[in-house]
C-alpha cells in the first residue's frame, strides 16, 4: 500500500508540473503575439512596412537557421517546396506588409480584433477547398463577427473604404487564413514546427529587396525603432510559433484556440501601456462583437 502510494505521487507531481509548464507557455504564447501589435506600431515610426517587415524576419531566420542546423529536419521535395514558398508569400511577406501598412493608421487594438477573426476565413477557405461542412450557425457567427469589424472599422480613419487601414488588416487576415489552409496538407508529412520554420524562413527570403533599405534607415531610426524589431523578430515570430506548437500537442488544437481569443484583449492593453492608445467605444463593442462571432463558430458552427 505505501509502495503503490510512493509511486503514484511522483507521477501526481509530474502531471502537475506539467500542466503547469503547458499553462505558461500559453501565456509567453499570447503575450509574445499579442506584442506583436503595439511593437509594429513603435517600429513603424522609422521603418517602412516593408522594411519593418525584413527587418524582423531576417531576425527570425536567424534563429530559424539556428534551429533547422540543430535538428536536421526532412528536406522537402521540389513541390512542397514551392508550397512552402507560397506559404511564406501568403502568411509572412503579404501578411506582413497589408498589416503593417493598414497599422500606419489603425490602432494596435483594433488591429488586433479585426486579425483575431482569422479562424473565420480559414472555416470558410477549408469550407471551400478542403469539402469541410459550415452549418448555418456557422455562417450566422460569422456574420456577427464581420458586423463587429464594421464596428470597429467606423471609428477609425477610412472606415471599410477599399485600401483603408481596416480593409488592409482584413486582407492580412485572410492571407494568413490562407496560409494556414494550404499548410494543412505539409503538416502531416514534416511536423507543424518544421513547416512553421520553413514558412518563416521562405517569407525572410521574399522580403530580402527591401532587407538593405531596412538596415541603413536603422542607423538614423528613433531610439525604440531596433528593440522593437529584435522583439517582433525574436518573440511573435520565432518563439511564439515554437511554443504554440507546445500548446497544441498538451490541450489539443480545439482547447489551445479558444486560449487565443485572449490575445486581443492583452494587445489592447499593453497597446494602452507601450504607446498611450486608448481603444475607443467602437473598439471595444465591436471587438467583443468579433470575438463572439468567432467563439460561436468555434463552438456551434461545424457538423
Amino acid at each position: 500500500m505505501n509502495t503503490l502510494f510512493s509511486a503514484s505521487k511522483p507521477h501526481a507531481s509530474r502531471a502537475a508540473r506539467q500542466r503547469l509548464i503547458a499553462a505558461g507557455v500559453v501565456v509567453f504564447t499570447i503575450l509574445s503575439w499579442a506584442a506583436a501589435f503595439p511593437f509594429i506600431r513603435i517600429g513603424l515610426q522609422g521603418l517602412s512596412p516593408l522594411q519593418l517587415a525584413a527587418a524582423r524576419f531576417a531576425t527570425a531566420a536567424l534563429l530559424v537557421i539556428a534551429w533547422l542546423a540543430w535538428r536536421r529536419p526532412r528536406l522537402p521535395a521540389w513541390r512542397d517546396a514551392l508550397r512552402f514558398m507560397l506559404c511564406g508569400f501568403l502568411g509572412i511577406a503579404l501578411y506582413n506588409a497589408l498589416l503593417n501598412t493598414g497599422e500606419k493608421s489603425v490602432a494596435a487594438g483594433a488591429a488586433s480584433f479585426i486579425v483575431n477573426t482569422l479562424p473565420i476565413f480559414t472555416a470558410v477557405l477549408a469550407v471551400v477547398f478542403l469539402g469541410e461542412r459550415f452549418n448555418r450557425w456557422g455562417w450566422l457567427g460569422s456574420l456577427v463577427s464581420l458586423a463587429g469589424i464594421a464596428v470597429i472599422a467606423h471609428g477609425q480613419p477610412g472606415g471599410l473604404a477599399l485600401g483603408a487601414g481596416s480593409t488592409l488588416i482584413l486582407g492580412a487576415a485572410l492571407c494568413s487564413a490562407s496560409y494556414f489552409v494550404l499548410q494543412r496538407r505539409l503538416i502531416p508529412v514534416y511536423g507543424a514546427l518544421t513547416c512553421t520554420a520553413y514558412t518563416l524562413l521562405a517569407g525572410a527570403l521574399l522580403l530580402t529587396p527591401w532587407l538593405p533599405g531596412a538596415l541603413e534607415s536603422l542607423a538614423g531610426a528613433p531610439r525604440g525603432t531596433l528593440p522593437a524589431v529584435l522583439v517582433l523578430g525574436v518573440f511573435p515570430a520565432a518563439l511564439g510559433y515554437a511554443t504554440w506548437t507546445f500548446a497544441l500537442g498538451h490541450f489539443g488544437a480545439a482547447r489551445a484556440a479558444n486560449l487565443l481569443y485572449l490575445t486581443p484583449i492583452v494587445a489592447t492593453a499593453l497597446s494602452t501601456w507601450l504607446t498611450g492608445e486608448r481603444p475607443g467605444i467602437a473598439t471595444l463593442c465591436g471587438g467583443l462583437m468579433a470575438i463572439a462571432g468567432v467563439v460561436f463558430v468555434a463552438l456551434r458552427g461545424r457538423q
